[in-house]
């Protein structure tokens, strides 16, 4: 009887561990995360800035739909991005220290807000408060000649420092940023 009650009991055991051990993973994003860095040589072990932030795709839509005209804008999909410097910057003109920021935007046709923001971890820009911005700026709208399906941010080097250039469809915003 002995067995019978220990068989029993391993058995109901391995039962439960294997449900325990089982886990549901969730499939690819729709919006992958992706990031970009300055230098983006991996081989550079000092990066002076890092964007995290994730890329929605036009599938069909409109840049306008997706990034609405006057309003802020989370500047991608899911989370709003975080960049990060690793020193004090001047970006688009203003001053900012080392640290990290959320990323929105509000798009326009021939210019773009660009806003770094102290609030981290928000979904979107649903809870965005304009009394969190660090820096509120200015860029200009330039015509890429390639279309870009998926959302992109890119860091380009230039005489004295780098451009965040940010790019769908045909749209190129790009923020100057000096170290």
């Amino acid at each position: 009887m002995k067995k019978v009650f220990t068989l029993a009991m391993m058995a109901i055991a391995l039962v439960f561990s294997t449900e325990a051990n089982a886990q549901d993973f969730s499939g690819l994003d729709k919006s992958p995360m992706d990031a970009a860095s300055y230098p983006s040589d991996y081989k550079v072990a000092e990066k002076a800035v890092r964007i995290i932030y994730s890329r929605p795709q036009l599938k069909g839509r409109s840049l306008a739909e997706l990034a609405k005209p006057g309003e802020v804008w989370r500047t991608g999909a899911n989370e709003a991005p975080e960049i990060t410097f690793y020193k004090d910057v001047t970006f688009g003109g203003e001053n900012v220290k080392a640290g990290t920021y959320a990323l929105l935007t509000i798009p326009g046709a021939k210019e773009w807000t660009v806003i770094l923001h102290n609030n981290l971890n928000q979904w979107g820009s649903y809870f965005y408060k304009e009394g969190g911005d660090v820096a509120r700026v200015s860029a200009g709208v330039s015509s890429g000649d390639k279309s870009l399906e998926a959302f992109s941010v890119a860091f380009k080097e230039v005489d004295g420092g780098v451009h965040l250039v940010m790019g769908w469809d045909k749209t190129r915003v790009a923020v100057p940023i000096t170290m």
